[in-house]
């Protein structure tokens, strides 16, 4: 069969958050490492590509039976089923689409007294030999922004499909408990993911399936 569910909801920064853009232009005395940002709007963003990426990495820590991550083509195989696969001998094409994530609630922030999405955090690297400190600006997305999430899942196997939606959940409980960008380890980056809903785009997907997937994901 062939369809098309439509995942979406919301992301809510939890702690400030660094996804880095370039800084190859920046100017004498500005930001070290300014966060990407949408060219259209200016303001911050997340890639899909970024939440994406992080998701695999976390499944296949999750479902894989060896303490090492392998390469991606030898991810386990409901990874592999979600998030393709590009060995020459199998191309699999992965059954996630993943859709950049723009900022929701400026006015919201602004309503409350925030002037900026964002905020500069200044950090010191200190050197152990020598003591000398390496002072830096990190740019952050500010605690309470909000971003659209927008997932395509593309139905191949009618029976397979519940079963890819545990995954799912699965990986997105886990990014609650990692972080998503840089320095997830000094606190940087921590998520919350709220209000999913599935639905059907495209195709006749039997209504039953797809209330077992919005009760699935739920859980998150």
């Amino acid at each position: 069969m062939f369809g098309k569910l439509k995942i979406s909801g919301e992301i809510e920064v939890v702690t400030g958050m660094h996804i880095g853009g370039s800084s190859q232009f920046s100017a004498i005395g500005a930001v070290d490492s300014p966060v990407i940002r949408d060219s259209y709007t200016d303001k911050p963003m997340i890639p899909g590509s970024s939440f994406k990426g992080k998701m695999r990495t976390l499944l296949a820590k999750q479902y894989s039976r060896t303490a090492m991550l392998q390469e991606h083509n030898a991810d386990p195989e409901i990874v592999l089923r979600l998030f393709g696969s590009s060995n020459k001998n199998a191309i699999r094409p992965s059954r996630l689409l993943f859709s950049d994530m723009f900022l929701l609630n400026e006015q919201e922030l602004k309503a409350v007294g925030i002037d900026s999405v964002t905020e500069v955090k200044f950090e010191n690297s200190i050197n152990r030999l020598t003591a000398i400190a390496n002072p830096r600006q990190i740019e952050r997305t500010i605690r309470g922004s909000k971003f659209g999430l927008d997932i395509i899942y593309n139905v191949e196997e009618e029976k397979e499909i519940e079963e890819d939606f545990k995954a799912i959940k699965e990986g997105m409980l886990l990014l609650e408990y990692d972080y998503i960008g840089g320095h997830g380890s000094r606190g940087y980056g921590k998520i919350k993911i709220n209000g999913l809903k599935v639905e059907t785009a495209i195709g006749d997907v039997d209504s039953k399936v797809i209330d077992s997937c919005n009760e699935i994901l739920k859980e998150v």
